[in-house]
């Protein structure tokens, strides 16, 4: 029985990888999209590893008999080498302890293997952003940005936005409106609400956030996608760390969770 449990868990854990990266695209909630031949290949590696474990596990009592004999050893009246169990023939081990037992603690392994088949967890949104600090944005050159183009309302990303708010000194992004796409994260005071995005590294263990404060509109219910289109929030000096990242919103208008969710990038398709 206790063999049996070691296959479950393996072939559980290999079954719920594979449903999640290669049956779905939910194993985008956890890690970037180049992460999945990964998945893939761990599933099917846990798989075949309790497929192994099974068929290992079913030769070994037809093996027994043969190897232990009578259970007798050498010993004949059991006072031999395998008399009281310390030589060749007691356990097996020669030291009277048996090690072929699952550890208590590999019980708490069938959760997030079961998790995973049946249960997948949802993506990162406000609850993450709301408990970590902001992910500070690159420091542009002076000359480094570009001409805006004549868009308008003007597709941005929130990196972008705080760039142009905090550091151009050009103060291009004045009385332009934009429009961003994000997630909604309740704030904490001062009015308005956060439009967010979650950037992933690598998995969700170094997820980072990037926030813009939306002023003027109602907040959609949490973890809501929207794009939002507005104006800059005239607070502090433009194009210097003192301006406010936050926007006068005009409109809010719901959306389906991007592909590229844990990017700041545009929308595809956008």
């Amino acid at each position: 029985m206790r063999r049996f449990v070691q296959v479950a868990l393996l072939v559980l854990s290999g079954v719920g990888l594979l449903r999640v990266s290669l049956f779905s695209e939910a194993y985008l909630r956890y890690v970037k999209e180049g992460m999945r031949p990964l998945l893939i290949a761990s599933g099917v590696l846990l798989v075949l590893l309790g497929a192994a474990e099974a068929w290992s596990a079913r030769r070994r009592p037809q093996e027994r008999p043969a190897e232990d004999g009578d259970g007798s050893g050498d010993g004949g009246d059991g006072s031999g080498d395998g008399g009281d169990g310390s030589g060749d023939g007691g356990d097996g081990h020669g030291h009277g302890h048996d090690h072929a037992g699952v550890p208590r603690v590999a019980w708490l392994l069938f959760l997030p293997a079961l998790s995973l088949l049946f249960y997948a967890p949802p993506a990162l949104g406000s609850y993450t952003a709301s408990r970590e600090a902001p992910k500070a944005v690159a420091v542009v050159d002076g000359d480094g940005f570009d001409p805006l183009p004549a868009t308008s309302p003007l597709p941005i990303t929130l990196t972008d936005f705080t760039q142009r708010v905090q550091q151009d000194e050009g103060r291009a992004i004045e009385g332009r409106t934009v429009r961003m796409t994000g997630f909604v994260t309740p704030a904490d005071g001062g009015g308005g609400w956060y439009l967010t995005r979650i950037m992933l590294s690598c998995c969700a263990a170094d997820a980072q956030s990037v926030k813009v404060r939306v002023y003027g509109v109602a907040a959609p219910e949490a973890d809501t996608w929207v794009t939002v289109t507005g104006t800059w929030h005239a607070q502090g000096a433009l194009g210097t760390s003192s301006a406010a990242v936050a926007l006068d919103g005009r409109t809010v208008a719901e959306v389906e969770r991007p592909v590229n969710g844990y990017t700041d990038a545009l929308p595809l398709g956008s």
